[in-house]
């Protein structure tokens, strides 16, 4: 049996129906804002502030590395300096030694020994001094936990209270910083023990 053209129209397949999903990929197609261009004057602005950016960034690079170079010129032997004080602290107590030695009183050298030691002890406290180390001057000055440390109160009635009275170890500065504190003793008031009837 033949078939008919309008049969065969029919039997032709209809076109596929379109599902939501692609009405809205369309609108959100349609959505887009096309980006707007910049002008020479906004380019130039942008990169105007670009380059005076880098230049402020090189430029504190620069300080950065000054300040760098200078701090480890002046203080690149810190630590060097911190550890030769013993030098000087052995040396003291070499001489206190001698000095307090009973066997050694008598003998015609001594004074020739401790003044040797005192040579060594003043050229080594002037190769600190040409490298900007000092020793800090704490007795009968204000007690500063800044250049010192308090190792004892000690009662005293001819100081004020919070006086450094006594030195224990010798403090240095090597030019601004502290290197070592003074360990002092520090006066306080002496306490009037009421008498018991």
């Amino acid at each position: 049996m033949m078939m008919t053209k309008s049969e065969k129209k029919g039997e032709e397949k209809e076109p596929p129906k379109e599902h939501k999903s692609d009405h809205i990929d369309e609108q959100k197609e349609e959505k887009v804002v096309p980006i707007k261009e910049e002008t020479f004057e906004e380019k130039l602005k942008t990169s105007q502030e670009k380059l005076l950016s880098a230049m402020a960034e090189m430029e504190n690079q620069r300080k950065r590395h000054e300040k760098e170079m200078k701090e480890a010129f002046e203080f690149g032997g810190f630590s060097l300096a911190g550890e030769s004080l013993s030098i000087i602290d052995n040396i003291e107590r070499a001489i206190t030694s001698f000095k307090n030695d009973e066997s050694l009183k008598n003998n015609k050298d001594l004074k020739k020994i401790i003044d040797s030691i005192e040579i060594v002890k003043k050229d080594i406290v002037s190769i600190f001094k040409k490298n900007g180390i000092d020793q800090i001057e704490c007795m009968n000055k204000k007690f500063d936990p800044n250049f010192h440390q308090a190792m004892l109160e000690v009662e005293n009635s001819t100081n004020e209270a919070g006086t450094v009275v006594q030195e224990i170890q010798k403090g240095y500065m090597m030019k601004d910083r502290l290197l070592r504190p003074s360990l002092v003793g520090v006066a306080k008031k002496i306490e009037e023990k009421k008498e018991k009837k």
